[in-house]
């Protein structure tokens, strides 16, 4: 049975995340929950764009693609449609995912494409010098919000359901063991799968909003996430404030890559018998 150690590269490390990131923490999940499956590394195809997150598939050992900022699903569908057998996943950011790749996001939960996407939402543009993004909370503080975010921020999770994804979950670094067993429920998904990964950055976002080290930001994850089954028992001012986590949309809708395979088909078969 492989481990999530059996798919690092030990050459390139050590990372390069700052300490206390939560980045580290989720890229275990993921590889805890690939290591569930077990598949051939030449199954797996790994792509990311630019941030923070995007430097992880430098550490793995599979087919791996790190691609130009917020075009990583746009090469993941490309990857997915030339090759629908493998096991195509995206690890993307905040900014990465919902500013300048939103678009890319829209459309490949609406096709409920084969891939899954995980997001690691640190609330900022942390490697290029800690500007808000579009999931920065109203009233933060970043370079470029020097006086509080004036803009609300994006519920990813609500924009992949409402957008096609037949699969949606959000955790958090904080909960790394149940943030595993969703990614793992997001690979076997036949479609489209989203997960939000909460992490912290301490260093950037955390410094600048006064909210204390790593180990505080983990228990503000704890102190302020409520997942979907408890939630369903409390009340609405119980919950104020609270953010979900757990599964939040499961559904079963057409794969992308397998109709378009069937359209492939049939019309050749069409031609076939013309001629």
């Amino acid at each position: 049975m492989a481990t999530a150690r059996d798919y690092l590269l030990s050459d390139a490390l050590p990372h390069i995340w700052c300490p206390g990131c939560g980045h580290g923490t989720i890229l275990g999940a993921l590889l805890r929950a690939i290591a569930r499956i077990d598949p051939p590394k030449d199954d797996v195809v790994m792509i990311s764009g630019i941030g923070c997150a995007g430097r992880a598939p430098g550490y793995l050992d599979f087919n791996t693609l790190h691609t130009t900022h917020g075009r990583a699903l746009a090469f993941a569908t490309g990857v997915k449609l030339a090759s629908p057998e493998r096991r195509v996943i995206v690890i993307t950011g905040d900014g990465d995912a919902a500013a300048i790749g939103g678009n890319h996001l829209i459309h490949a939960a609406r096709r409920n494409i084969g891939v899954t996407t995980i997001c690691f939402n640190n609330s900022v543009y942390g490697m290029t010098g800690g500007q808000y993004s579009p999931l920065t909370p109203l009233g933060a503080f970043a370079t470029t919000a020097p006086y509080g975010q004036v803009e609300p921020a994006f519920d990813l999770c609500e924009l992949a359901r409402a957008a096609g994804a037949s699969f949606v979950a959000r955790g958090t670094a904080h909960h790394a063991v149940a943030l595993t067993d969703l990614i793992y429920q997001a690979l076997q998904n036949d479609g489209f799968s989203f997960v939000e990964a909460i992490s912290q950055c301490p260093v950037s976002y955390g410094r600048r909003n006064k909210l204390g080290n790593a180990a505080q930001m983990l228990r503000w994850q704890r102190d302020n996430t409520v997942n979907v089954k408890a939630a369903a028992k409390m009340t609405p001012e119980q919950l104020q404030g609270k953010i979900l986590t757990g599964v939040l949309h499961h559904a079963v809708r057409p794969e992308y890559a397998r109709s378009y395979e069937q359209l492939v088909a049939r019309l050749g078969a069409e031609r076939e018998g013309k001629s």
